[in-house]
C-alpha cells in the first residue's frame, strides 16, 4: 500500500524485549491488541490497515509490550468484519497485501516484538470456497465439511440451538434442501471440525503463516468449533435472574458447542507450532463451561500454552471477590503457596468484543479524579496478576466508551440487538493520535466510525508531553514487571479479597512482592509488610489506601 510516511510521535527510547528470546518468552509476556481497522489508516479510505500498524509500532515498542496480537486482517466480505475468513491465505484489500505483512513482522522484530495473529476455527465466511463447494454438491469431496441436517417433518430446524447473536443457529439452504449450522451470523457457517480432512486443512493454514515467521497465535472461539454430531437439543438455562437479551441466553450450551474432541485437535495445533521456534499459542474460551475447558486445553507441555476467558470482560463491576474469583480458577494461582500451577492464565480486562471498564465497573457521574485514579489502579491491577497481560489499543489511553448513534452502527449484532447490544461498536473507534491532526491522525479520510471529543483529547501526543499522563503511567508500570520477574513470572498467594480490599503476594526466588489494592471503597487501613515501595497511586501510602488506590511494595 501506499501513502505519506507516518512520522513517529515520540522520541522516548525503546524498551528492550521484556519476556527474552528463548523457548518461553511469552511466560509473563504483556501483549498489545491491535484492532487494525481502527489503528491507522495509511491511505486515506478511512480504515486502518497493515502498512498503517508497521508505521506506528514504534508506539508499542516504546510502551514496553512483549509482542502485538493482530485481529484478523484476512480476505473476507467483512460480514463480521474479518472474522468471516474466506481466504486464510491472503490479506484482504482492504488491509493490504501480504507484502504489507512480511514488511510488518520485519520491523516488529527489528523493534524486538513478537507478532500474533488471530486464528478463526470454529466458522468460514459462506463466500469461503469450501462452503460453495460444499453447499453445490451434497456428495462431492466437501460436502461434509459444513454441518448439515435435515429439517424435521415440519420443516422447522433440526434442533433448539440458537445462534451468540440471536435467532436459531440454522438457516435453510435451497441448493442442498438441508439446513446448515452456524454459531454466530448465518454468513459465518460452521466448520464441521470432526472431519479430519477440515483439521488438516485449517492446519495447513496455519503453516502458511508459520512460515512467514508468525511468533505466535490466538485461537478465537475455540469451544465453538466442535459439537454434539447427534445434534441432540441444547438444555434449558436455569433462570439466575440475568436480564436475557438474545435467544442465545435461555439454555445451556452444552451440546452446540464444548465437545471433547476439540482437546485433540488443539494437541495437533501444539504438535505443528513445536516444529517451529518459540511460537505461543493462546485460546479464547468463554461460555458455561469456560473453567473446565481452559485447563484442558492447556494441560501438560502437548497441549496449547495458555488460555483467557471472560472473567473480567463481561464482569459489571471490580471488587475483591470478582478478581479472587478469577485467580481462583487456576489451582495454585491464589491459594496456598507460591509453587507452579496447573497451566498458565491471561489476562485481559478489555478488547475488541466488551466495552472499556471505566464504562463498565464505574458510575456514569465519576468525576474526572475519580476516573483517573481508577484508571491507574485497574492498569495496576492488570499488570500484576499472575499469567499474561493483554493491552488493548487505547488502554494505556485510558480511552472511554464512546457512544454510536444507530444510524453510524457498524456492527451487525448490535444493529439486530438495538438497543440492548454488546456495545461492541464503541469500543472500537479509532485510535486517536494527535488531536491537532483532522481525524486526530488516524486518517486524511473520513473514519469507518466517528472518534469522539472525548476520546480525542487522550490521544497520544498530547499524552507523551504529559509526565503525569496515564501513557507515562503504564511505562512505568510495564518497566516495574521488567524490573521485578516476581511480577511477571512469580506465583501469587492472595491475602486479602474482603470488599474493596484486595492484598495478594507475587514471589520468585525468594523476592517477594506485596500488591495492596482499594478498588474503590471507603478509606483503609490494612497492617502492610515493612519494605520498599516500588509503586504507589491514588495517594496510597503507609498510613492507608484511598478510595482507588494501591500499593506495590518489596518486602
Amino acid at each position: 500500500m501506499t501513502g505519506k510516511p507516518i512520522a513517529p510521535l515520540s522520541e522516548a527510547p525503546l524498551f528492550e524485549a521484556g519476556a527474552g528470546a528463548g523457548e518461553e518468552w511469552w511466560r509473563g509476556a504483556v501483549i498489545y491488541q491491535i484492532y487494525p481497522r481502527s489503528f491507522v489508516d495509511s491511505n486515506g479510505d478511512g480504515i486502518g490497515d497493515l502498512a498503517g500498524i508497521a508505521a506506528r509500532l514504534d508506539h508499542a515498542a516504546r510502551l514496553g509490550v512483549d509482542a502485538v496480537w493482530i485481529s484478523p486482517f484476512f480476505r473476507s466480505p467483512m460480514a463480521d468484519f474479518g472474522y468471516d475468513v474466506a481466504d486464510y491465505c491472503d490479506v484482504d484489500p482492504i488491509f493490504g497485501t501480504l507484502a504489507d505483512f512480511d514488511a510488518l513482522v520485519a520491523r516488529a522484530h527489528e523493534l524486538g516484538l513478537k507478532v500474533m495473529i488471530d486464528m478463526v476455527f470454529a466458522h468460514t465466511s459462506d463466500q469461503h470456497p469450501w462452503f460453495t463447494a460444499s453447499r453445490h454438491d451434497a456428495t462431492g469431496a466437501q460436502a461434509d465439511w459444513y454441518v448439515w441436517a435435515n429439517p424435521r417433518a415440519d420443516g422447522t430446524p433440526p434442533n433448539n440451538w440458537q445462534s451468540v447473536f440471536g435467532g436459531p443457529a440454522w438457516t435453510w439452504d435451497a441448493r442442498r434442501r438441508q439446513y446448515y449450522m452456524h454459531q454466530f451470523l448465518k454468513e459465518q457457517p460452521q466448520l464441521n471440525l470432526h472431519n479430519p480432512a477440515v483439521q488438516e486443512a485449517l492446519l495447513d493454514a496455519l503453516r502458511f503463516w508459520l512460515e512467514r515467521g508468525v511468533d505466535g497465535l490466538r485461537l478465537d472461539a475455540l469451544n465453538h468449533s466442535m459439537f454434539d454430531p447427534d445434534l441432540r437439543d441444547n438444555p434449558v438455562a436455569v433462570d439466575d435472574g440475568r436480564l436475557r437479551t438474545r435467544s442465545y441466553d435461555f439454555q445451556e450450551h452444552s451440546r452446540s458447542m464444548s465437545h471433547p474432541g476439540v482437546v485433540g485437535f488443539v494437541e495437533k495445533i501444539r504438535a505443528l507450532c513445536d516444529g517451529y521456534r518459540a511460537i505461543f499459542t493462546m485460546a479464547e474460551v468463554g461460555g458455561d463451561r469456560a473453567e473446565e475447558e481452559m485447563k484442558a486445553y492447556t494441560a501438560g507441555d502437548h497441549r496449547l500454552n495458555s488460555a483467557y476467558g471472560f472473567n473480567f470482560l463481561y464482569a459489571r463491576q471490580l471488587d475483591a471477590a470478582v478478581v479472587a474469583e478469577a485467580l481462583t480458577s487456576w489451582p495454585g494461582a491464589a491459594r496456598g503457596g507460591h509453587g507452579p500451577a496447573e497451566g498458565w492464565p491471561s489476562w485481559a480486562f478489555e478488547n475488541h468484543d466488551s466495552s472499556r471498564a471505566s464504562w463498565r465497573w464505574l458510575a456514569g457521574d465519576a468525576d474526572e479524579g475519580a476516573v483517573a485514579a481508577f484508571l491507574r489502579v485497574k492498569m495496576a491491577l492488570l499488570l500484576a496478576l499472575r499469567g499474561n497481560v493483554i493491552l488493548f489499543q487505547g488502554e494505556e489511553l485510558g480511552l472511554t466508551q464512546d457512544e454510536i448513534p444507530f444510524a453510524l452502527l457498524k456492527d451487525p449484532e448490535a444493529i439486530a440487538n438495538w438497543p440492548l447490544t454488546l456495545t461492541r461498536d464503541g469500543v472500537r473507534t479509532p485510535m486517536p493520535w494527535d488531536a491537532a491532526l483532522p481525524q486526530a491522525g488516524f486518517t486524511t479520510g473520513a473514519p469507518w466510525l466517528p472518534l469522539s471529543p472525548a476520546n480525542v483529547a487522550r490521544a497520544v501526543a498530547g499524552q507523551e508531553a504529559d509526565a503525569g499522563s496515564l501513557l507515562h503511567h503504564t511505562r512505568a508500570l510495564l518497566a516495574l514487571r521488567k524490573s521485578f520477574p516476581a511480577l511477571a513470572q512469580g506465583g501469587l498467594r492472595l491475602l486479602r479479597a474482603e470488599g474493596a480490599l484486595l492484598v495478594f503476594e507475587r514471589a520468585l526466588a525468594g523476592e517477594v512482592l506485596c500488591c495492596a489494592f482499594n478498588l474503590g471503597g471507603p478509606p483503609l487501613a490494612p497492617p502492610l509488610p515493612e519494605g520498599e515501595i516500588l509503586h504507589a497511586a491514588g495517594g496510597a501510602g503507609r498510613a492507608g489506601l484511598p478510595a482507588w488506590s494501591c500499593l506495590i511494595i518489596r518486602v
